[in-house]
């Protein structure tokens, strides 16, 4: 039996779709590979997470989600006051006297703590849920059933590909960001879009 390479090709383009877009996850890989700390393990462990969402989304635990509204509604809260606390650190940073250096990076965050940081950006992110758990299993429903494992496969290999681009590219970026006022810019897009996106979550949580 002959499986087509269509539903990887499918899979790898709908997740590349959405996984590019500015968001949360995106802003921490480019300023941890900015920064050069731990950048294989993130990058990894964001893969492996997204592999994980793929899998149980073509599964059809999608489904299981989408009827308990109360959980959506947890998440959402949780999601929007950890992209608001962030929001503010990165803001606050902005007006430190003490600007980043690339090639000083004694004193940054731990495995451990940016590890922790990652899983709050992956699991108490509802846009996670909706898009690679809800929309992938959506779209995986679409092919026949011994398709869906190629589409998965493909949607896994564009996260992987996508992080491991923008976490080790980053590292081309690091001339620029020798000057202060780079991390300085860097950190007001991160704290905007942070705090941007936990308004637009509050909202949704409350007006269902």
């Amino acid at each position: 039996m002959t499986i087509s390479v269509a539903p990887f090709i499918s899979g790898f383009a709908l997740s590349a779709a959405l996984i590019m877009a500015i968001g949360a996850q995106n802003l921490f890989v480019l300023r941890q590979g900015l920064k050069g700390e731990h950048v294989g393990a993130i990058v990894l462990f964001f893969g492996l997470s997204d592999a994980l969402l793929i899998a149980a989304g073509v599964s059809g635990v999608g489904a299981i989600l989408s009827a308990i509204p109360k959980l959506a509604t947890i998440l959402t809260t949780g999601g929007a006051l950890f992209l608001a606390w962030y929001g503010i650190t990165a803001l606050r940073r902005v007006t430190a006297v003490n600007a980043l250096s690339v090639t000083a990076t004694a004193g940054g965050l731990s495995l451990g703590r940016v590890m922790l940081t990652g899983a709050a950006f992956t699991f108490l992110n509802p846009h996670v849920y909706l898009d690679t758990v809800l929309l992938m299993g959506t779209a995986a429903s679409t092919h026949p059933s011994v398709s869906r494992p190629v589409f998965a496969l493909g949607a896994v290999t564009a996260s992987f590909v996508w992080f491991a681009t923008l976490g080790y590219g980053a590292r081309l970026l690091q001339p620029v960001f020798t000057r202060p006022f780079a991390w300085r810019f860097l950190d007001a897009v991160v704290g905007i879009v942070m705090l941007g996106l936990s308004a637009s979550l509050l909202i949704r949580a409350f007006n269902g």
